[in-house]
């Protein structure tokens, strides 16, 4: 699909992207500068530990504290090049040949790839749409066996925007300990939410904590995923194995990007992530409103990240087609909409569209949707 946007691009055609996964917003200066400050200082010209430098670990615990009151050691903690990454380093050290992997449909597209590399086995939870597409005991217990190893929780979810409440986590996180499953917590649009509260599953217990690893990063909440900085926090033992595989890796994230990251955690960065987060939240309640205007399509408002997974079944019936991968491609082709189709998230008839958008080119994207649709009237 991208390749097919960009030979239209080539002949001259006008297309509208919604299928980026990362915000159209400038890195925030203070970021910036810090990383030029180091570089002028020669702090970034020679390897660092593995797991980062000390300065930037303890930002991390720092941040966490304050924002959900998660009392981290440095050795808690380990930073990586990117969360995406940082998660196959999770994968490659936690799975074993044959150990299973629960996995929430719609899920992030990495996920299953990774773990396959891992000798592990990906098994597909099948959540409902009416319920947000949340996980829920009653689905783990169909779906737990003998040889599951781990859950792969996704929230605020790419690409539903489902977020949890505190109720529903702890009851997920019990779930695990009761069954001896470890919870792998992918939280990178854990600062992109809306009108609700956004909950580390590491925050809920002592218990919980030690039976979780979570994965976040500085990609999504202050626009630097050129940079890549992901990082990982949770017990001690599983922090010191991950240690021993970027040894023989990565050695260490680039080190300027460090020294940039710790800035990233800085207080003075709030004021840039809740612009960023406020024009995000308007440019959903616009576009969600738009797509549900539209004949053949519903979206539920998503409570986090930046994305709508509209529902186009009915849509699909219209166009005559049989796949969300062919109404995507034909919208792309005849209206100059790229999207992302729902069976990368494991979801036919569904398609993901990013809000990483300025507001005049969504409803642009609106219009040309609706006119693609009743074409077929």
């Amino acid at each position: 699909m991208t390749q097919k946007a960009r030979e239209l691009k080539a002949q001259g055609r006008k297309i509208i992207s919604l299928s980026i996964g990362e915000p159209d917003f400038n890195t925030p200066e203070v970021i910036t500068e810090a990383a030029i400050d180091a570089l002028r200082k020669h702090e970034t010209d020679h390897y660092t530990p593995a797991l980062g430098i000390d300065k930037l670990r303890q930002a991390i615990c720092d941040f966490h504290k304050r924002k959900d009151g998660i009392d981290l050691q440095k050795e808690q903690v380990a930073t990586f090049a990117g969360a995406k990454f940082a998660l196959y380093s999770v994968f490659m050290t936690l799975v074993d040949p044959g150990d299973e992997v629960l996995i929430p449909i719609p899920y992030w597209v990495s996920y299953a790839e990774q773990i396959q590399l891992a000798d592990g086995v990906p098994v597909y939870i099948e959540t409902r749409e009416k319920n947000s597409f949340k996980l829920t005991v009653d689905l783990l217990n169909e779906y737990v066996t003998d040889k599951t190893k781990l859950l792969v929780l996704n929230a605020p979810s790419n690409p539903s925007g489902l977020l949890y409440t505190k109720e529903e986590l702890q009851e997920i996180g019990n779930w695990a300990l009761e069954h001896n499953v470890f919870v792998v917590s992918d939280e990178i649009y854990y600062e992109l939410v809306y009108d609700a509260p956004s909950i580390s599953m590491a925050s809920l217990s002592q218990e919980i904590f030690n039976n979780t690893l979570v994965i976040n990063g500085l990609s999504k909440s202050v626009a630097m995923t050129g940079w890549r900085l992901g990082y990982v926090f949770g017990p001690k033992r599983i922090i010191r194995a991950l240690n021993d595989l970027t040894s023989h890796t990565t050695s260490n994230p680039a080190a300027v990007v460090q020294y940039a990251a710790i800035r990233a955690f800085n207080e003075d960065v709030e004021v840039s992530k809740k612009e960023m987060r406020d024009e995000f939240q308007r440019r959903i309640d616009v576009f969600h409103g738009l797509l549900n205007d539209i004949q053949g399509i519903k979206c539920e408002k998503p409570k986090g990240a930046f994305y709508l997974f509209a529902n186009v079944k009915v849509a699909m019936h219209i166009v005559g087609v049989a796949s969300s991968e062919e109404f995507a491609l034909k919208l792309l082709e005849e209206a100059g909409v790229a999207t992302v189709s729902g069976e990368n998230f494991g979801c036919n008839g569904f398609l993901r569209l990013s809000c990483a958008n300025s507001e005049e080119e969504l409803r642009e994207a609106a219009n040309r949707i609706k006119e693609f649709i009743e074409s077929y009237k």
